[in-house]
């Protein structure tokens, strides 16, 4: 080798090795930083979420003096009450579209049918990111069958997170015949809470205070389990139909005990509410049981200091 020749020396198989491996511990250390980043962002964008349903809720109060029903159901032919049989279904979320910047979706809705009748396909086929929770993973649709007829398929119904609050009650207890509660003799269901059946709710009815009332909740998607919610509303003799649009303060947010028409979300550590002075708050899954079932009745006379 003359003297100005200069050699030059690649990286050995164990130095290779070991810059990997420094690579592979720095990108093991970034990783969880940076889905908890998306996790935060996507989390920020549920609480938008829920703040933009408690304005379109105040709007549509102030332009009807009451909060829209939590489902309308009536006889079609006495036009009575009647709360799983009834026409037309659709929910609070349906009525409160022209407050979310969706009339020319709401006036697809035709309230002389069947939320689920073929005239309606059409409106209740519509995907909707604002009802949903980019944290959820979750399918575009789901299937709802008859109540005790797996397989009868009744409709097919957008995926939605956000639920109104039935109160403390048994959705399930809607089910029952005119005069057992909570069902009245004149064939309403009624809930303590801001949302039930042909409800009309107004600021005014709050006595436990708006700021300690939660009015809509968070429920994830679970789909072995068929828990699947919607914002459409409530489908004639649908399965756990009531449960679909709203929810039962029966266990805390996330209890592993829970039951379908519970609050719950993928967020790690509670579930967020929307309050009826329209603010959104962060319910822990380690609130009190007592507490938590007191902020979702509307006149429930309880003393709630802090949560």
């Amino acid at each position: 080798m003359s003297a100005g020749t200069e050699r030059r020396r690649g990286f050995t198989l164990i130095e290779l090795l070991v810059v990997i491996a420094i690579i592979a511990i720095l990108v093991a250390l970034l990783l969880p930083a940076v889905q908890q980043a998306r996790e935060a962002a996507r989390r920020t964008q549920c609480k938008n979420n829920l703040k933009q349903i408690g304005l379109a809720l105040h709007n549509y109060h102030d332009v009807h003096g009451r909060f829209p029903p939590g489902w309308i159901a009536v006889d079609p032919t006495t036009r009575l009450s009647s709360a799983h049989e009834g026409i037309s279904g659709a929910g609070w979320a349906a009525f409160i579209l022209p407050q979310m910047e969706q009339t020319n979706l709401y006036s697809q809705f035709n309230p002389d049918f069947a939320i689920n009748a073929p005239v309606n396909v059409p409106f209740m086929n519509n995907i909707l990111e604002a009802y949903r929770c980019p944290s959820d993973p979750q399918p575009d649709r789901w299937k709802i069958s008859a109540e005790g007829s797996p397989g009868n398929v009744l409709a097919e119904l957008p995926i939605a997170n956000y639920v109104g609050s039935f109160g403390t009650g048994e959705l399930h207890g809607c089910e029952n015949s005119p005069g057992t509660f909570p069902v009245t003799p004149s064939g309403q269901c009624i809930g303590n809470g801001a949302f039930f059946h042909n409800s009309s709710v107004r600021f005014r009815d709050f006595t436990d205070g708006t700021s300690n009332t939660f009015i809509v909740g968070e429920r994830r998607t679970r789909p072995l389990l068929d828990w699947y919610s919607t914002w459409v509303g409530m489908v004639p003799e649908g399965e756990e139909a009531f449960a679909r649009i709203l929810g039962g303060a029966d266990h805390v947010p996330n209890h592993p005990d829970a039951h379908f028409e519970d609050y719950s979300s993928v967020h790690t550590g509670g579930a967020q509410f929307c309050l009826g002075d329209g603010s959104v708050r962060f319910l822990s899954e380690n609130i009190d049981e007592g507490v938590f079932r007191s902020l979702a009745t509307i006149q429930g006379n309880e003393v709630v200091s802090e949560f």
